[in-house]
């Protein structure tokens, strides 16, 4: 079973789908071996790991294309790729779910943000009109349709601009459409969550970002609510910054310990060289 079906099934069956927002291989696979069916590849996390720049547009679609394909051929288990605003008008946007889809990706993320979008828990963001959104979201529909093998998440970040109403509104037609997932990003209170889940048909996504603009519940919380999938897009990232600044206070201090650190062999086995030995000796000649 492809990645696309794994996720399309996570979705039909009962219970919340909790992903992980992760940045590169590594990641996803210490994602994976923990247990989890499904991860999110976060373009804020790919921007600031990637080319050390904030999530404004400055990344480029081969770039996070790149990006997803190394993290997509790490693992076994569905990638959700964030596709930002298509990198361009209708036809752009036909081309990166299609180019998502070669990558490995399971579900590509189209919004409905003014290129150079911005991340949906920072300030500056704009929206496109209801009618272009909706051309967007028919255009990644429309590829999906004729061929790419790959799901379609429907963003909205019209709460921050035109109120709960219009994010609402829009997440219904983006549904109406043929989107398989709609998001509304940055609800501000239970209320709007409520909102949505009650007034949307099928799945929908909760973004758990740590001191953003949602209440941040617990995924048995969204499910009552009435969300089928949680992501924390930032969590891993914000816990390597603090892991990574305590040991380089350390270093810096002339302090080197193995205490508190993952060892070396077990990041040898993370990026897989027993699996590399074996194929040595198995091709080994005499």
């Amino acid at each position: 079973m492809g990645v696309t079906e794994n996720l399309r099934k996570l979705i039909a069956k009962p219970g919340m789908i909790s992903m992980p927002g992760v940045f590169d291989a590594v990641s996803a696979r210490l994602a994976e071996h923990a247990g989890f069916s499904a991860a999110f590849m976060s373009g804020f996390m790919v921007s600031a790991s990637r080319i050390g720049l904030p999530d404004t547009g400055l990344i480029s679609y081969a770039e996070m294309a790149d990006q997803g394909r190394n993290i997509c051929d790490s693992v076994s288990i569905p990638i959700v790729g964030d596709g930002d605003t298509g990198f361009g008008n209708s036809v752009n946007v036909k081309r990166t779910v299609k180019g998502y889809a070669a990558a490995g990706f399971a579900c590509v993320m189209i919004e409905d943000q003014v290129s150079p979008k911005r991340c949906g828990h920072t300030k500056g963001k704009q929206i496109i009109s209801r009618s272009e959104a909706l051309q967007r979201i028919q255009a990644a529909v429309d590829a999906r349709e004729e061929g790419a093998d790959i799901l379609v998440m429907a963003r909205t970040d019209a709460n921050a601009t035109n109120g709960i109403e219009e994010a609402v509104g829009r997440c219904r037609e983006f549904q109406r459409i043929g989107a398989d997932i709609t998001f509304l990003e940055a609800p501000k209170t239970l209320d709007e969550m409520k909102r949505y889940c009650n007034d949307v048909e099928g799945a929908k996504m909760a973004n758990m970002v740590e001191q953003g603009e949602t209440p941040f519940l617990s995924p048995s919380e969204l499910e009552k609510i009435g969300y089928k999938i949680t992501i924390w897009p930032a969590a891993l990232m914000l816990s390597a910054i603090n892991g990574m600044k305590a040991e380089l206070m350390r270093l810096h201090s002339g302090i080197a310990s193995e205490d508190g650190k993952a060892t070396f062999p077990e990041l040898q086995d993370i990026v897989g060289f027993p699996a590399y030995y074996e194929a040595v000796e198995k091709y080994a000649t005499e």
